[in-house]
């Protein structure tokens, strides 16, 4: 791999005899300096440049995660899937049998045994400490919920970490967040190594750039990754409020390049959580869930408010992470109070006189269309009668909205195709219905929403492209959810090259 800006040079290409979705007739896309100099019929090519024949494969703009936590996605590879048990004691009985067959070394460099991908909101019984410590057999264990709003620990674990869980074993929001950050201390080369794993596999689907959404001061992790190599996409780094005046002293904004980043790196936006989720029961909500209780507002209205004009004046743009339809209405007052345009990520449930707001702020709506699934059976629980709002995809596009798709790996798979498929089926392909098909959006919205607004190439753009082995417009259903990638490039080199090519 390579490691610095002088290193990449960034080569002249012809992707020849290319379609783009919806054409019949093939041309060379020309590539100089990195980015799309021509787009020319196939008998116009240039001598002494290096042609490579896709012979008649598609060509679409390279795709983009909107929102994704990249180490956690790399270290749930490596930890206990719980994401099939259907129960509490399932999820314990797995992790019982893991620990009975491995011993303590299954924690490998971690001193603890991790889960990860439970999803007690479905569950009919509930987790619980003693249930926890029987299986464990005294191996400090934390098992994570698949939303990251929830830990489950046993008492070796509590004890190691020095915290108090509910008497359920359980943490949630902001002290769930600290134990899963201290999970991932991990030995750098580890975690990196790891990382690269996961991005070269996120390269074979197409992917060009992620926005990464880590919780820790991730500007240094990616800076460190580039140096010691990492090249596979491009990274926006989001910035948590915490760090917010460290970044401004640093004159760093959203949308600009860093040094030593090798043209890779660039700072991504403010993000701000102010409510939980669904599955963990503290997404804020206007009605209280069918056991009690609205949720939580973890950031006040006029936190809120302070944090959108300090982040105007610092020229971050806003990520206002809200899910509950009470938390999506206060940060849309507050987008407003602010007259700053930003980001909802999630928008998972809308009220609905709501949805006109987001075109009317020139809002991007973040979302993550696989949730819309994965959350189904808790959503149609707990927000009976209302889930025509839920994960409301058309309904924030008519508004005027632009959507932006993404995975929040590792809640879902970091997989654009995954996303897209949901958002334009509003189902899997495994037998079951779709779920409010009203809402969905069609194939061609989603490859705009999944290429930051470009949709088709053009020239004078960056060349990051994802070549493909159909055309997207025209597959059958189930070959779209796993699209064949022939080939990825960001900037006209290759960071994927499938079989034959």
């Amino acid at each position: 791999m390579l490691s610095s800006a002088a290193d990449r040079a960034l080569p002249d290409i012809v992707l020849a005899s290319v379609r783009q979705p919806g054409d019949a007739a093939c041309s060379d896309v020309h590539v100089r300096g990195g980015l799309v100099s021509r787009i020319a019929a196939a008998d116009e090519r240039p001598r002494g440049v290096r042609v490579v024949d896709f012979d008649g494969r598609y060509a679409i703009p390279g795709l983009w995660d909107e929102h994704v936590h990249m180490t956690q996605w790399a270290l749930a590879a490596n930890r206990i899937d719980l994401s099939l048990a259907e129960s509490a004691r399932a999820a314990a009985d797995l992790v019982r049998y893991r620990i009975s067959a491995a011993g303590p070394s299954l924690a490998g460099p971690s001193p603890t045994v991790v889960g990860v991908g439970f999803r007690d909101a479905v569950w009919d019984d509930v987790p619980g400490l003693e249930l926890l410590d029987g299986a464990t057999q005294g191996v400090p264990t934390a098992l994570i919920s698949h939303d990251l709003h929830c830990v489950w620990l046993n008492s070796a674990a509590a004890k190691r970490y020095g915290v108090r869980p509910d008497a359920g074993g359980l943490l949630r929001e902001d002290a769930a967040f600290a134990v899963t950050r201290e999970l991932g201390r991990l030995p750098d080369d580890v975690v990196d190594g790891w990382v690269r794993t996961a991005s070269g596999a996120a390269a074979t689907r197409g992917i060009v750039g992620v926005v990464d959404f880590e919780m820790t001061w991730n500007r240094d992790v990616w800076l460190r990754r580039i140096a010691g190599g990492f090249d596979s996409f491009r990274v926006d780094a989001g910035v948590y409020p915490e760090d917010l005046e460290r970044a401004a002293a640093a004159g760093m904004r959203t949308g600009q390049l860093l040094d030593g980043g090798a043209g890779l790196l660039s700072v991504g936006p403010l993000k701000v959580l102010i409510d939980g989720s669904l599955n963990t029961r503290t997404a804020y909500c206007v009605d209280p869930y069918p056991h009690g209780g609205r949720g939580v507002l973890t950031v006040s209205e006029a936190e809120l408010l302070a944090l959108l004009v300090r982040a105007r004046e610092a020229r971050f743009v806003p990520a206002v992470h809200a899910i509950g339809d009470a938390a999506n209405q206060v940060a849309l007052d507050a987008f407003a109070a602010a007259g700053v345009p930003g980001r909802v990520e999630h928008a998972q449930f809308v009220r609905r006189e709501d949805f006109a707001r987001f075109g009317e702020l020139g809002l991007t709506a973040s979302v993550q269309p696989a949730h819309a699934l994965d959350d189904r059976d808790a959503a149609d629980a707990n927000w009976d009668g209302r889930t025509g709002r839920a994960f409301p995809l058309r309904s924030l596009l008519d508004a005027g909205a632009s959507l932006a798709l993404g995975s929040d790996a590792p809640v879902a798979p970091l997989d654009p195709w995954l996303a897209m498929s949901a958002a334009a089926t509003r189902s899997r392909q495994d037998g079951r219905g779709p779920w409010h098909p009203e809402q969905a959006i069609t194939r061609q919205e989603a490859l705009v929403a999944s290429t930051r607004g470009r949709g088709r190439i053009s020239v004078r753009e960056a060349a990051d492209i994802a070549v493909l082995d159909g055309d997207p417009l025209a597959v059958p259903d189930s070959v779209f959810a796993e699209m064949p990638v022939a080939a990825t490039l960001v900037a006209g080199r290759f960071t994927y090259r499938g079989p034959g090519v």
